[in-house]
């Protein structure tokens, strides 16, 4: 079957009787959060011995008689799958045919668009595919907001804003650094945009910040280092792209109100809404004079078809996402370079 967005959380809370999830998608973060709501809703918590299977993935050849056993305790059990691929398929297949009554929840992370899998579980009347995704806009503003009220924190919308510019790529690293957020500011108070902005230094997303105002300033050999630090601390090649994209996309908006007002590079980012991270305005400012326009929507071009390619089975989507990122770093030292002469 399929889920509609709005339906969910309330279904990660009570799945019903549905017998068999699969969370795929960019968020390894979010896919981890929602088993891990899933296996509690089920059984109450991750590691209860007589509840929870892990199976390994090699193992998924035994999906059926694992989802098959009964508690020794009573209650329904989980069996919980990671890093499934389209192996699964025809065990899953042999298992929804029969009626064992654990709940088998799969992670899915690397699932092609099409695969067997997800159009088997798709069509099934108790089995559902889930898309975990890197939030973003509104969406993740939200989750800004309600994280920091269950832990009895306000946030100033302008604060909001400004740390869904830096936060998303992951749901687990963003949950955590909120969670700190939250005790900077105390419980009862309002988390306004200074604290946001002094918290933001030492955020997990900053690794990948600093490769993307490398690349953009022309420093090669930071944004090697700082991409390499992201994509060791879990960010997947499409979030890094994605991130890369709203980069570009911010600077081609500046840059384009500095022409068309003539005003400095300076000016023009002073402007910025919402405000550059004061530690990256030098950074910023050194960028727009390195793109014009022009050459902003090639490379926004560029990123776009490097995301299409990544998600394409059998491609190698580091070695895409690194060159990508790569090339914009090139050409900001050769324009950087052109300018000195």
């Amino acid at each position: 079957m399929k889920l509609v967005a709005a339906r969910i959380p309330a279904f990660l809370r009570d799945p019903g009787p549905c017998r068999v999830i699969l969370l795929y998608g960019d968020d390894a973060g979010m896919i981890r959060d929602r088993a891990e709501t899933l296996v509690r809703a089920i059984a109450g918590s991750l590691d209860d011995p007589f509840l929870v299977t892990e199976l390994a993935r090699e193992d998924i050849k035994d999906l059926s008689g694992a989802a098959a056993a009964l508690s020794l305790m009573g209650g329904r059990r989980v069996v919980r799958v990671r890093d499934v691929t389209d192996a699964a398929a025809e065990p899953v297949l042999a298992l929804l045919k029969g009626k064992a009554p654990a709940l088998v929840v799969m992670e899915g992370p690397a699932m092609a668009t099409r695969s067997k899998l997800r159009t088997a579980l798709d069509a099934a009347t108790d089995g559902v595919a889930i898309g975990c995704y890197p939030e973003e806009g509104r969406a993740l503003e939200d989750t800004i907001r309600e994280t920091l009220r269950a832990h009895g924190t306000g946030i100033d919308p302008d604060a909001a804003i400004w740390l869904s510019q830096h936060l998303g790529a992951d749901r687990a690293s963003t949950r955590s650094e909120l969670e700190k957020l939250a005790l900077y500011a105390g419980a009862g108070k309002r988390v306004d945009l200074e604290a946001a902005m002094t918290c933001a230094g030492d955020l997990a997303g900053l690794s990948l910040d600093d490769a993307l105002f490398a690349a953009t300033t022309g420093d090669v050999a930071t944004t090697d280092r700082a991409l390499e630090s992201a994509i060791a601390e879990g960010a997947a090649p499409v979030q890094v792209i994605r991130a890369a994209l709203g980069h570009l996309q911010r600077l081609h908006k500046v840059r384009l109100t500095m022409d068309d007002r003539g005003l400095s590079a300076a000016d023009a980012a002073k402007g910025a809404r919402p405000p550059i991270f004061y530690q990256k305005v030098g950074a910023f400012i050194r960028s727009l004079g390195l793109w014009n326009a022009a050459t902003l929507t090639a490379a926004m071009a560029s990123l776009a078809e490097a995301e299409r390619n990544c998600k394409r089975t059998g491609w190698p989507d580091q070695v895409l996402c690194r060159a990508v990122v790569l090339t914009l770093a090139r050409r900001s030292a050769i324009a950087s370079h052109s300018m000195r002469r």
